[in-house]
């Protein structure tokens, strides 16, 4: 059994975080066993706690980017509120923030005004679009940002653009926001100073955009929209089966489209023939390309042709539903869900992505209730229970 803690053991985190891309940062920092405290408000709390009932009557967002968490219901609009959160962040080796434009700045809270007080303290502000621009002050929801990038002009049918199905602007920041608070962790680490950081979901999503952006700039034209298909190879799609399925595959290079013709096709000859042996040929006709590949994979069932595709070292997968990758068997064979407690009662989570195989499992604590630490949390800074009940009794905490 090996000794090893989790790597963010001992270090604490205080947060006053809403909706995904600040809650999702720190919910992967307390994975790795980080304290997070986060700080929400006393009249409901993070928002996304009302974004839907979907988890047994919690909100499916909340779900899933708060384990772990200590919540503290404070009042920060209230003097004596917002003095409690000070003396928080005065204890934690993290804040994270990601409220409205030039609202921590306000109550002193943001990250530059944070840091000057306390020179070993990681201040992160998470915004929109970044402090300063003409876009500074906007509201940044995810789709909205999902646009803002470009995101939205590349995905869909050549017919009408979509979204991502999911909050991918707000995922993107949240990831930064996590790495960027580890690479100041070791930077004090060298230094003994910590500092502010700041990710904005504009940034991270166009980061995110790095394939279509470099086409578009250096290439001349962005790549079009195409569905399932891919801009610049074929074949590269989904195809029907005769069980009513959806089989991709995907052939990157033409090693691979040899073995797709003589063992997948049944016709060897395409390995060779101009029209179809390179790449460009196969994406100026693209049509016909696909044509073969349909023709192929419609009399066989979607198990059929994954075992063929797979047979001939093709590159393929099933289109599953959000249910079967709850029941994944890829995910069940390595062991990868669990169940963390809520205050509806356990509920299914998977383990985090980042593995440590010499350590322990990555902490997989409770979704908090609005409020549940908040005693616990202010008897630990030394606020005596009389004042912990006036301060109740007066709708600062809760």
């Amino acid at each position: 059994m090996s000794t090893q803690p989790l790597p963010l053991e001992g270090i604490t985190v205080v947060a006053v975080e809403q909706s995904v891309a600040a809650p999702f940062a720190t919910r992967q920092l307390a994975d790795l066993g980080a304290r997070v405290v986060k700080i929400e408000r006393p009249d409901g709390g993070d928002f996304a706690r009302g974004y839907d009932t979907a988890a047994r009557g919690l909100a499916s967002h909340f779900v899933w980017c708060n384990r772990g968490k200590e919540s503290v219901a404070i009042d920060l609009k209230d003097a004596r509120g917002l003095a409690l959160a000070r003396r928080l962040v005065a204890g934690a080796d993290v804040f994270v923030q990601n409220l409205a434009r030039g609202a921590a700045a306000r109550l002193g809270l943001d990250a530059a005004t944070l840091c000057a007080a306390h020179p070993r303290l990681i201040a992160v502000d998470v915004s929109g679009y970044g402090p300063e621009g003409p876009y500074a002050d906007r509201r940044a929801y995810d789709m909205l940002v999902q646009c803002e990038a470009g995101l939205v002009a590349v995905t869909g049918t050549p017919e009408r653009p979509v979204k991502s199905g999911i909050p991918a602007a707000d995922i993107a920041a949240g990831v930064y926001a996590f790495s960027g608070v580890l690479a100041a962790l070791v930077r004090r680490g060298t230094t003994g100073r910590g500092g502010p950081v700041e990710v904005s979901l504009l940034d991270a999503l166009a980061e995110w955009m790095g394939h279509p952006l470099h086409h578009g700039m250096h290439g001349g034209t962005p790549p079009a929209r195409t569905g399932l298909a891919h801009a610049v190879i074929a074949p590269y799609d989904a195809y029907p089966t005769a069980d009513g399925g959806l089989v991709l595959l995907s052939v990157q290079n033409d090693r691979e489209w040899r073995r797709l013709a003589e063992r997948v096709l049944g016709r060897p000859e395409l390995a060779g023939d101009p029209a179809f042996a390179t790449n460009a040929a196969r994406v100026a006709g693209r049509a016909a390309t696909d044509a073969l590949v349909a023709a192929a994979l419609a009399p066989l069932s979607a198990p059929e042709a994954l075992a063929r595709l797979d047979a001939a070292g093709v590159a393929c997968a099933r289109l599953n539903s959000v249910a079967d990758l709850a029941d994944h068997p890829q995910l069940a064979a390595r062991d990868r869900w669990r169940e963390v407690g809520s205050p509806v009662g356990p509920l299914r989570a998977l383990l985090p992505p980042i593995v440590f195989p010499d350590g322990p499992e990555p902490r997989m604590d409770r979704i908090p209730a609005l409020g549940q630490d908040t005693d616990t949390v202010l008897a630990g800074l030394g606020v005596p229970e009389t004042e912990v009940r006036q301060l109740r009794d007066a709708g600062v905490v809760a």
